[in-house]
Parts: structure tokens; sequence; C-alpha cells
């Protein structure tokens, strides 16, 4: 995982991630990867057409996850597998 590189999806608006929330219940916010920038916009296209143009897709390589997680405070991340139903992976951060 550290050395692939992920795409994020983020607002250019307020500069936020877009984020997974897997339980309602429970605060943990997961920041979304792509494996491909395509998977990033096939997603925003596919589930968010009316707003895709608010967003915009960044690459990161995977050493630099950790402190984003970290900076953001986010739980982990969820790595989305297939964008259009969407097949999201969840993996806790330490």
């Amino acid at each position: 995982m550290l050395s692939e590189l992920y795409y994020l999806v983020r607002s250019q608006t307020d500069g936020r991630y877009l984020i997974a929330r897997p339980n309602a219940d429970d605060a943990s916010s997961y920041l979304l990867l792509f494996r491909e920038n395509f998977d990033a916009l096939s997603y925003l296209n596919t589930h968010a057409a009316e707003v895709a143009s608010r967003f915009a897709v960044e690459s990161i390589p995977g050493t630099q996850v950790g402190n984003l997680l970290k900076r953001w405070g986010f739980s982990g991340v969820g790595i989305v597998s297939d964008p259009l139903l969407p097949k999201v992976e969840f993996l806790q951060h330490n």
C-alpha cells in the first residue's frame, strides 16, 4: 500500500476531502481512496453528477496517507474497488 499512488476527491469550495461514515451512529470518518483517476471521476459522475464540477481529483503517494489521516483526524481509509456500485473496503488507522 505504501508504494502505490492513490487518488482523492477534494472540494474546490472548502478544501475538504470526500469521506465515508460507514456507521451512522458513529462519528468515525474514513477518507475515500481510489486506485485510478478515472475511478474517482466515475464515482463522482455516478453518485454526484449535479455537483461533480465542484470537486477535483488529487493524487497522493501511499507514503503520505498516514500523515494526511493524522492531520485531518480520519479514523482510516475506505479503498473504493468498484466506483459504480460502490464497493468500499474500510481499513482502520492505528
